[in-house]
């Protein structure tokens, strides 16, 4: 069985959750899937396969997403991997696809991914931080689409199951 790792890098929970809607739509396709937070990934042994994701802050990927590509790039340099980001505070994601940010892109690039998708983000009405609580008042909401996560996670499945036979 292909053993996928989704790694993330979220602030306030949100990418965390999307990254858990992830590991349940590869288990559902029939992929084994381990979903952790990317600051605790020793190694990538054993993994046939990595979706990395982070929060989108002021236009940049999550520290800790960047951090987990860089360190691990020589041996994501020899999996397939996808990768995610979250962050938008309105349905423009939903709309259409949203090309990444420009680290994103050189990342993606650099690992050869097989995607890349921008979802939805969350901020709460009470979000703290200053910068964050400014922009909760004008922005706040769910804006993740559970069923487009799905779709795409299930896309990943179909590939690593055409790659396999």
């Amino acid at each position: 069985m292909t053993r996928v790792l989704v790694a993330y890098a979220s602030e306030r929970g949100g990418t965390a959750e999307i990254a858990d809607w992830i590991g349940a739509a590869l288990r559902r396709a029939g992929v084994e899937a381990d979903v952790r937070p990317a600051g605790e990934v020793p190694e990538l042994d054993g993994y046939d396969a990595v979706v990395v994701g982070g929060a989108l802050y002021e236009g940049r990927w999550h520290r800790e997403a960047r951090r987990f590509v860089r360190h691990h790039a020589g041996d994501l340099a020899h999996r397939p991997v996808w990768l995610f980001s979250s962050g938008p505070l309105d349905h423009t994601a939903r709309e259409h696809a949203i090309d990444p940010v420009p680290g994103v892109a050189k990342f993606a690039g650099r690992l050869d991914a097989r995607g890349h998708a921008t979802f939805g983000g969350r901020l709460t009405s009470d979000a703290k931080g200053f910068l964050a609580s400014k922009i909760a008042k004008r922005m706040s909401g769910d804006y993740r689409d559970r069923e487009q996560v799905a779709e795409w996670a299930t896309g990943i499945a179909r590939e690593l199951r055409r790659v396999a036979v």
